[in-house]
């Protein structure tokens, strides 16, 4: 998994007092293997989408990750 996403879901299930392994999947709310591949690209980007109400922001650097509450 890359740094990122695990970031991202050890922050979400802090937040919901939860262990990650009982978060439902990330892949069931955006494509990993893309997310994945524009992470590792050359480039810098940014990606944000929601997960589990939260919105997520990846980047602009690759192991850049912030859980946003705005969805709560």
């Amino acid at each position: 998994m890359h740094p990122a996403l695990a970031t991202v879901l050890a922050r979400v299930a802090a937040r919901e007092g939860r262990r990650g392994m009982a978060l439902p999947p990330l892949y069931e709310t955006v494509d990993t293997d893309a997310l994945v591949s524009l992470l590792e690209s050359p480039a810098d980007v940014t990606v944000r989408f929601e997960y589990e109400g939260y919105q997520i922001v990846i980047g602009p650097g690759p192991l850049e990750a912030e859980v946003v509450d705005e969805n709560r």
